[in-house]
């Protein structure tokens, strides 16, 4: 790898404006909905797509867009995500119709993926290994500020008109794309090899089919929706152009599937410990349908009720990143483990009240950001070579988002097998606190000292050989 530009007392803001202009776009449509249905005159099934269009694309592009960094260069791929974004953001904002709005989303998507791994990436390379784990986690933080802001920001928005939120990001993008320019460094492959087309096709293509094929499972009645609708064909044709995607790439010298960085046991166990993450995070997403079941509060009030979560995510990143570089990955992850074990327990096993509630919320909030914020971004940093940062910071990001996407079937499947409704839901979150002791088990499996950058290289090398 070449670097030919110093770290800068700017990159830390540049790359935190950069998550935040991605992560809270995720969070500031949510209140728009109702409007673009009225306005666009569409039906729910097509308003529903304008997540779904951002999420597929955002998935896709994530792994593409690492390896590009990898290849060339850290600032002109980190640039080009944030053009392509603020694109899809002005397609959006112009749209005359949903479909263009769906194309502007699919473009906003494909340029957010590549932003937080790039920005992992650019970490490991000018931070000093003793500060990388606070700097992660300041900017792991920015997501709980993200959905702590946006809706927020979306309803001011919304008092002039839906479309002001698409028009938001540019701006930002004017300070953004200079400052990025100035002092982000180029990072890039020497002698890159040929692209791996077929692979990246063969990747596009398998996440797709995931993507679509759990979309379309019912969460009431996910077997039944498996075996007569097209989510099952979906899923099954998913896994067969996984394992021809893992046998194309064993075999190209530069494959876009960064293999020789899942060969590390140490990166093995920080993708499981990834994919739980999604897993659990997917559950937070039923806290309002909880707490309207079990204390009859209105949907709103339920939303409100969420604010300790997102208040935790945002403070307990930093904290975890700076407890990272003081005693290590693996008493953090062991201690934010077993918050989220804690957290979802009371959920599943005590009688709910708003006063049990909040600190069941705080507890699974600060356990998640020290699932999704530093340690296992750390972890893999540790273990991967210079020339895949960002891919293998990617593969994280793919794991945790299918993880994310199976809580979904996984929690109403469980819910409607006990029946539905607050026995359903509580069963549900039963499972998932048994699901996080598990996890708790696998980070004690994390090393107790960290692989020190010449173990790294040698690994690396052995890998390569292999």
């Amino acid at each position: 790898m070449n670097t030919t530009s110093s770290p800068s007392r700017w990159l830390l803001p540049v790359l935190f404006l950069g998550v935040l202009m991605a992560a809270m776009d995720i969070a500031i449509v949510g209140p728009a909905l109702p409007a673009i249905r009225e306005a666009l005159v569409s039906d729910d099934r097509l308003v529903a797509w304008v997540f779904t269009a951002y999420l597929l694309f955002n998935l896709v592009s994530t792994p593409i867009m690492a390896k590009m960094a990898d290849r060339y260069g850290r600032r002109p791929i980190y640039i080009l995500d944030v053009l392509l974004f603020v694109l899809g953001s002005l397609i959006a904002a112009m749209a005359p119709s949903i479909y263009w709005l769906l194309v502007g989303r699919a473009v906003q998507g494909f340029g957010s993926g590549g932003i937080f791994p790039v920005a992992a990436a650019v970490i490991g390379d000018v931070v000093p290994e003793e500060k990388r784990g606070r700097t992660l986690g300041f900017i792991g933080g920015v997501f709980g500020l993200a959905f702590l802001v946006g809706p927020i920001v979306g309803g001011i928005l919304l008092r002039f008109s839906w479309r002001w939120i698409f028009w938001g990001p540019l701006p930002l993008a004017m300070v953004l794309v200079p400052a990025a320019w100035k002092v982000l460094p180029t990072t890039r492959t020497s002698n890159p090899k040929s692209w791996d087309g077929v692979g990246t096709l063969l990747m596009a293509s398998t996440l797709t089919t995931w993507t679509l094929g759990l979309n379309q499972l019912d969460a009431q009645n996910p077997l039944q929706s498996l075996i007569q609708g097209s989510a099952g064909i979906l899923l099954f044709l998913g896994v067969v152009l996984g394992f021809v995607l893992l046998h194309w790439e064993r075999r190209f010298p530069d494959p876009v599937f960064p293999l020789s960085g899942v060969r590390h046991p140490l990166a093995r166990l920080t993708l499981w410990l990834s994919f739980g993450a999604g897993v659990l995070e997917g559950g937070a997403a039923f806290f309002p349908t909880l707490l309207v079941l079990a204390l009859g509060v209105a949907p709103h009030t339920a939303s409100f009720m969420l604010v300790p979560v997102a208040l935790s995510l945002a403070a307990g990143a930093p904290l975890f990143g700076f407890l990272l570089d003081r005693i290590g990955a693996r008493r953090v992850m062991v201690m934010g483990t077993g918050m989220l074990a804690v957290g979802l327990g009371l959920l599943g096993w005590v009688s709910l009240s708003q006063m049990k509630f909040y600190p069941a919320a705080v507890l699974t909030g600060l356990g998640l950001s020290a699932l999704l914020g530093a340690p296992v971004r750390y972890l893999m940093l540790q273990v991967s070579s210079p020339q895949e940062r960002a891919s293998a910071q990617a593969l994280i990001s793919v794991v945790t988002k299918i993880g994310q996407m199976l809580s979904a079937a996984l929690i109403g499947a469980v819910a409607a097998s006990f029946g539905g409704g607050l026995v359903g839901y509580t069963s549900a979150y039963r499972l998932l606190a048994v699901l996080a002791v598990g996890l708790v088990l696998l980070a004690f499996r994390v090393p107790r000292r960290h692989i020190s950058q010449p173990q790294t290289r040698s690994i690396n090398a052995k890998n390569a050989r292999g």
